[in-house]
C-alpha cells in the first residue's frame, strides 16, 4: 500500500506557512506501515491541483489532500476532486446544520459562503469526525482513494488518527510497521562514512531490509538512519538493534548517540552517572556552550556555570591557553571537570579556524587542536560540539 500526500495552498509555496502537516502525516504513515514515496506542494490553481492529484493517483494507491476545504473562493479542493471523479457536487444539508450549530455555539452567525463547505462529490462520503467547520472527504476513484482533510493541523490530525489511518491499514490488508533508528555521529565526513559503509549498504540493498540513509546535519554531525519494516513491533525492534550493533562495531566511537540524543545530553548523562560536575570557559564560544548545556540541565545539577572572559589566557600560548582556561573554570566553580575552547593568539600565526580544546578531568590535563570551518557563529557551535565530543571520548 502506497500513499502520497498533496499539500494545497499558495501560501505554502510562498513560504508564508511552513508545511508541518506533510511531515507529520509522513511520520504517521510510517508508524502504520504504509509506504509513502512522494509528497507534493501545489498552489490554489485548478489545473495544477488536478495535475498533481492525478499524478499522485497514477503512482500510489491512496492520496491525502491537505488544505483547500474552507469557505472562500480559492478553496477549490472539493471541486477538483469532483472533476477527477467525473461527478458533480451535491450539498449535504446535514453538514450545513452541523456547521450552523458550530457557529451558534460560539455566539456567531454562519455566513452563507460557509454552506460551500457542505458540498460533497457524488459518490464520496464525509469523514465522520468533524472537529471544525470543514468536513473531510473520503472519495473512491476506481480501486484507489482520495482523502481530503483541512489544513488546520488539529483538525487534520483528528481525522487522520480516527478514520484515515485505520482505513488505510484495513485497505492494505496487512499490519506491517516501519520503524527507524538514527545513529548520531561526529568526527567523519559524509563521504567518509559512505566509504566505510559502502559494502554494508550494497549488502542491505540486496536483501531490502533494513535500509540505511545519511542525513547531514551541519553543526550536529552526520546521522545514519536505519529503517526496518516488519509485521510487528518486536521483530522491527530486533532488526534495528542488530543493525545498530553491527554499525557501532564498524564505526567505533564516532557514534555518540541515537535518535534525539545530542552531544550535550550524552555528556551530561555520562557525568551524572559518575557523580561529577562541570564548568566551562567561553572566551571563544561567548555563552553558546552554557546556553546549550543549561537547556538540558536546567536545574544546574551537573553543569555549574561558565566564565565568558579572555583575561585568564592572555599569558598562555598554544594549547596551554585552553588548559589555563579550563583550570580557571574548574577552580572558580569548584567542579570535578573544567573544559574550554579558545582561539590562538594572533602572534602564533595559526591558520584561520584553528581552535584549541582543553579539559581538566580527574586532575589530569588533556588538550588538542582542531581546524573548524564557517563564520563566527558556526565556528562557535562547531567548537562546542568538538570540545564536548573530546570530553565524551575521555569519559568513555
Amino acid at each position: 500500500m502506497r500513499c502520497e500526500v498533496v499539500a494545497i495552498g499558495t501560501e505554502l509555496l510562498l513560504g508564508q506557512i511552513v508545511d508541518t502537516n506533510s511531515s507529520w502525516i509522513g511520520e504517521q504513515l510510517a508508524v502504520f506501515g504504509i509506504d509513502s514515496h512522494f509528497q507534493t506542494k501545489v498552489g490554489d490553481n485548478f489545473d495544477r491541483m488536478e495535475f498533481s492529484i492525478r499524478q499522485a493517483l497514477g503512482r500510489s494507491d491512496a492520496v491525502i489532500c491537505c488544505g483547500g476545504l474552507g469557505p472562500t473562493q480559492d478553496d477549490i479542493t472539493r471541486d477538483v476532486i469532483a472533476h477527477i471523479m467525473g461527478v458533480e457536487l451535491a450539498r449535504d444539508e446535514v453538514i450545513v446544520d452541523k456547521i450552523r450549530e458550530m457557529f451558534e455555539s460560539r455566539g456567531r452567525v454562519m455566513t452563507d459562503n460557509n454552506r460551500r463547505q457542505a458540498d460533497i462529490p457524488v459518490g464520496a462520503q464525509p469523514i465522520p469526525h468533524m472537529p471544525g467547520t470543514a468536513p473531510g472527504l473520503h472519495c473512491p476513484v476506481g480501486d484507489k482513494v482520495i482523502y481530503a482533510v483541512p489544513g488546520v493541523p488539529y483538525e487534520m490530525r483528528e481525522m487522520l488518527e480516527a478514520f484515515i489511518l485505520p482505513d488505510l491499514q484495513q485497505r492494505s490488508g496487512q499490519t506491517a510497521v516501519i520503524r527507524s533508528r538514527t545513529l548520531r555521529t561526529w568526527g567523519d565526513s559524509e563521504s567518509g562514512l559512505a566509504e566505510k559503509l559502502g559494502d554494508r549498504i550494497e549488502h542491505l540493498d540486496g536483501i531490502g531490509n533494513p535500509t540505511l540513509a545519511f542525513l547531514a546535519s551541519g553543526i550536529e554531525g552526520i546521522k545514519v538512519r536505519i529503517t526496518a519494516k516488519s509485521e510487528d513491533e518486536e521483530t522491527a525492534a530486533q532488526i534495528l538493534a542488530a543493525e545498530e550493533k553491527f554499525l557501532r562495531n564498524l564505526l567505533g566511537d564516532i557514534v555518540f548517540g541515537i535518535d534525539e540524543e545530542t552531544m550535550e545530553t550524552v555528556v551530561l548523562d555520562q557525568l551524572r552517572r559518575r557523580g561529577m560536575t562541570l564548568a566551562v570557559a567561553e572566551s571563544l564560544t561567548g555563552g553558546v556552550m552554557s546556553s546549550r548545556l543549561s537547556e538540558i540541565d536546567r536545574n544546574l545539577n551537573v553543569f555549574k556555570g561558565a566564565i565568558v572572559s579572555a583575561g585568564y589566557v592572555e599569558a598562555s600560548v598554544g594549547e596551554d591557553r585552553a588548559i589555563a582556561a579550563a583550570h580557571h573554570a574548574k577552580e572558580t566553580y569548584g567542579t570535578d571537570v573544567g573544559v574550554a575552547a579558545v582561539l590562538p593568539d594572533p602572534s602564533e600565526g595559526q591558520r584561520r579556524g584553528t581552535v584549541y580544546l582543553g579539559i581538566i578531568l580527574r586532575g589530569v590535563e588533556y588538550s588538542e587542536h582542531v581546524a573548524l570551518p564557517g563564520d563566527r557563529n558556526r565556528l562557535r557551535n562547531y567548537a562546542v560540539i568538538s570540545v564536548m565530543n573530546f570530553l565524551r571520548r575521555l569519559l568513555s
